[in-house]
């Protein structure tokens, strides 16, 4: 890919069905960042088997609240699996924070979490351990296979869609069910 209208920051890439037993295996991630250098993005329809509250002593925070509690945590990726992340709604800025468009910002400190965790934090956030992270050239490669499908982003599917049901409302506007796609790529 050689223009940057070509790269694919800020849009939805759902696994293809070849990519099942895998990692990605029924993923929808969320590509915060591409370019020449290559891609991360946060898996966003994979939960752990922790919330919030169960990680809160570890991070030194004392006050949570039981609704921030039960947050979910969700598994970002296969790369850097301890590192935490918040994607959230823009408005207060923490030390860390990184604007990636208009709607979302990213976040990557403990002073986040503390916000959350005492209910002041952003209006809407995902909580992530891990990311997805590609080289260079590495997820053109992988489109070229028929690995990922790319779809409009929409903060709708981030923040207000059950995580189950999140892929199949990603490909909804293309009028189509996740059990019709196929692994197999075809040209006319």
């Amino acid at each position: 890919m050689g223009t940057l209208n070509e790269y694919l920051s800020h849009r939805f890439l759902l696994a293809m069905p070849g990519l099942h037993g895998s990692f990605f295996g029924g993923s929808l991630i969320y590509l915060i960042d591409h370019d020449a250098d290559g891609a991360m993005g946060l898996v966003i329809n994979h939960p752990s088997s922790l919330a919030l509250g169960d990680v809160i002593d570890q991070i030194g925070v004392s006050e949570c609240t039981p609704d921030a509690a039960a947050l979910p945590i969700l598994v970002g990726g296969p790369v850097d699996i301890q590192r935490g992340f918040v994607l959230h709604t823009p408005g207060k800025s923490w030390p860390s924070t990184v604007i990636v468009d208009e709607t979302l910002a990213l976040s990557t400190c403990r002073d986040i979490l503390a916000d959350i965790a005492a209910g002041q934090g952003p209006e809407k956030s995902l909580i992530v351990l891990g990311y997805s992270g590609w080289g260079p050239g590495q997820l053109e490669a992988e489109m070229a296979e028929n690995s990922w499908l790319t779809l409009p982003a929409d903060t709708r599917i981030l923040f207000d869609v059950p995580l189950e049901q999140r892929a199949q409302q990603a490909v909804l506007p293309l009028g189509i069910r996740l059990d019709q796609l196929s692994a197999e790529s075809g040209h006319a």
